[in-house]
């Protein structure tokens, strides 16, 4: 198991990017997974109740795609990451600084699925006012942003990140149970997770996953005070030697 600490010395936030969120690579199926879960995210922000005021993103790593659609429904949002060089990493997209990624062909593919190809600047404006802050959480903790306290949310999205910070099944149980108290009652619980999957590498490092089916994700929402409201799994084919994914879960629930 990848411990935190680990994370925090070696995660290349530069290197992660290029490898997995950049449309320009040109080895099949590179972009399949991004893509994959932007139409995802795109669908479940779609339907009905999924806005209101405030909106946190935990674990977003150095990446902004997670928040592109949700961007639309959502007037405030907060950015949840442990790594610190993550945190800078949007820091920099966010302040639109020298050297910061280019999501540009990430954001015209949204707007695109939107029926809008053409707004993606307006997208990046938008995005980049309505995030308020960039914070440091831990899930593993039964305050995840202390201390600092945020305001309840609307709803929370969480792409990726619980399987990479999880060891087990009872310390990922938790974790969604820790979560679950940035949010209002009745707010919603957005999640993108890995399904069959053990390790991701990028940059000859390995980071580990823990592995879950879709019934052990779906049981663990409920188990943390959730109605699942929408639940997707959908199978990842591609051949692809960064990891041995099967498939992503696209779950709603409701608290």
């Amino acid at each position: 198991f990848t411990e935190a600490e680990f994370y925090q010395r070696n995660f290349d936030p530069q290197e992660y990017l290029k490898e997995f969120y950049s449309m320009s690579n040109s080895r099949e199926g590179a972009s399949a997974f991004m893509m994959q879960n932007l139409r995802n995210l795109h669908k479940m922000f779609s339907l009905d109740g999924l806005r209101g005021d405030i909106l946190i993103d935990v674990g977003c790593g150095p990446t902004i795609y997670q928040l592109l659609s949700a961007c639309e429904h959502f007037q405030e949002i907060f950015a949840l990451d442990y790594t610190d060089q993550n945190r800078r990493e949007l820091e920099k997209w966010l302040k639109n600084e020298d050297g910061a990624f280019d999501w540009e062909p990430v954001v015209k593919y949204v707007c695109e699925l939107e029926g809008d190809r053409e707004k993606w600047a307006e997208k990046q404006e938008k995005l980049r006012k309505k995030v308020k802050q960039v914070l440091k959480c831990d899930v593993t903790k039964a305050n995840p942003t202390g201390p600092v306290s945020l305001p309840p949310a609307d709803c929370i999205v969480s792409t990726l990140c619980l399987e990479g910070a999880c060891k087990d099944l009872a310390t990922f149980r938790s974790a969604l149970r820790n979560i679950s108290t940035l949010l209002k009652p009745g707010g919603h619980l957005v999640m993108v997770t890995a399904l069959g999957d053990t390790y991701y590498t990028f940059n000859k490092q390995a980071f580990s996953c823990l592995c879950l089916q879709k019934d052990e994700v779906e049981e663990a929402v409920v188990a943390a005070g959730f109605e699942v409201k929408f639940s997707e799994a959908q199978p990842y084919t591609v051949s692809d030697a960064r990891m041995d994914l099967r498939g992503v879960l696209g779950l709603v629930a409701r608290r």
